[in-house]
């Protein structure tokens, strides 16, 4: 996507790119062993959960069939020696106490949970029955800078306030969730790799990233609103469906066993995130 921020920062330059179907596990398995890959971060999904509910067949295809084509190219090829698979905090579909930790169910509902409950536990599967070395992250709801699908309510509400325009909340903005920045993202899969590398007890665990401050949609709207110093009101839509009214996470188990802590505040991710946002429809619009 030309729009993207890979293909916009250059970063796209530096890289090797190859193109295929996560689901072709011959090309999986080529690209391994021909370019000598040693660590595996698969954070390819359709992550979209009204487009899952529309369409679920894909979402299976990408969620399901992809995590089984990496991990079973990664099987094959001997010089992969750690890998990191992207669940997410929607794997344990709904239950009645809050934070979830890595011990409740795998238990999802709705194709987009669903995928990721059947994606987590394929992960573990390998790492069970063939000592595979992985690892799978668990994490809330991610924003940041360089995410341009607009319909993702962070974003999106940026957006709309630069343009002069309310922000769009299409649920009744009482849902709770974690709100993760990406760049703490990024740093926890690079250190459970980095673990995965000298410790085998990791194999096959599961760790959840949070910030440990859950918040209702209406709320980081207005988070957002405040650090943009605007006076516009949210329209509340009030027609989500297929989604879990509370969920998020407790990070204890990351933090003692990997020794892991956010980098950054909510507030202080918010604002990088928003000057991100600003540069970019500078530059855009």
């Amino acid at each position: 996507m030309p729009q993207s921020e890979l293909v916009r920062a250059g970063t796209i330059e530096r890289v090797r790119v190859v193109r295929g179907d996560l689901e072709d596990v011959s090309l999986l398995e080529r690209i391994l062993g021909e370019y000598e890959i040693d660590t595996v971060f698969n954070l390819a999904a359709q992550t979209i959960v009204p487009i899952a509910n529309r369409n679920p067949l894909s979402t299976f295809e990408s969620n399901i069939r992809g995590t089984w084509s990496v991990l079973e190219a990664c099987r094959r090829t001997p010089t992969v020696k750690q890998i990191v698979i992207a669940s997410s905090d929607k794997a344990y579909g709904e239950h009645s106490r809050l934070p979830y930790t890595e011990e409740y169910a795998l238990q999802g509902t709705h194709p987009y949970d669903v995928s990721k409950s059947c994606s987590d536990l394929i992960a573990h599967a390998y790492a069970a029955t063939f000592g595979l070395p992985v690892g799978i992250t668990r994490c809330g709801n991610f924003y940041g800078g360089g995410d341009i699908n607009w319909n993702r309510i962070i974003p999106g509400t940026i957006r709309s306030v630069i343009r002069g325009k309310r922000p769009i909340i299409r649920s009744d903005g009482r849902y709770v969730r974690d709100y993760f920045y990406v760049e703490d993202a990024v740093q926890a899969n690079i250190l459970l790799a980095e673990r995965l590398a000298n410790d085998r007890r990791l194999y096959g665990q599961a760790f959840n990233f949070s910030n440990e401050q859950p918040m209702s949609v209406l709320d980081i709207v207005n988070l957002v609103l405040k650090l943009m110093r605007s006076e516009l009101k949210p329209e509340i839509r009030n027609d989500a469906t297929g989604e879990i009214r509370e969920q998020y996470l407790s990070s204890a188990k990351a933090r003692r066993i990997l020794g892991w802590r956010p980098i950054f505040t909510i507030k202080e991710g918010l604002e990088r995130t928003i000057e991100w946002y600003r540069t970019f429809l500078r530059q855009t619009d």
